[in-house]
């Protein structure tokens, strides 16, 4: 029987038809949205249309994930002319587990994993411990990751995406002076 399971997780992982583990829209987008914050730490309030805006997310999507967000002591939002959202924190203290806690709960990808009182085979089940192993791999990534970790990553990524352009421009228009 065991070797039966084995087999079949072997055919679905080679034919790639396994189903992923996924962040959702909401735990992606709220992690976005304090990318821009932490980028725009010093500036006061950011208002929710430039966030909107730049990361190419509904204002009133937004609005949504402000909530918990504020209620997980995050952000700030004020109100009026100069009102916007703010964070609270360092964005060397917030990290990544704190904002998909928040916003996911748990990314067991299964629910025995945190309540192992749900499945009578639990204390027996071999892939139980897979998964288990699975979320403690994601939880150490994201506990091990801040926001200030994710702004030096699109820094870099920005200064790398330049200089191509910039290479490219250059190529560009050496080929232009050597077609006169």
């Amino acid at each position: 029987m065991a070797h039966d399971i084995v087999d079949y997780v072997d055919y679905f992982s080679q034919q790639r038809k396994v189903t992923s583990v996924k962040i959702s829209t909401k735990g992606r987008y709220g992690t976005r949205v304090l990318l821009d914050l932490a980028f725009h730490l010093g500036e006061g309030p950011v208002p929710l249309k430039d966030i909107a805006r730049r990361q190419e997310i509904s204002q009133s999507y937004l609005e949504h994930l402000i909530t918990p967000l504020m209620a997980g002591g995050l952000v700030r939002s004020t109100r009026g002319a100069r009102g916007g959202v703010l964070l609270l924190k360092q964005p060397q203290e917030i990290t990544l587990s704190e904002v998909i806690q928040l916003l996911e709960g748990s990314i067991a990808p299964v629910d025995c994993v945190n309540h192992p009182k749900i499945c009578h085979r639990s204390s027996l089940c071999v892939t139980r411990d897979i998964w288990g192993e699975m979320k403690k791999a994601m939880d150490g990534v994201l506990e091990s990751t801040t926001l200030q970790d994710l702004v030096e990553r699109q820094r870099q990524k920005e200064q790398t995406e330049a200089m191509r352009l910039h290479s490219r421009e250059a190529a560009s228009l050496s080929n232009e002076g050597g077609d006169q």
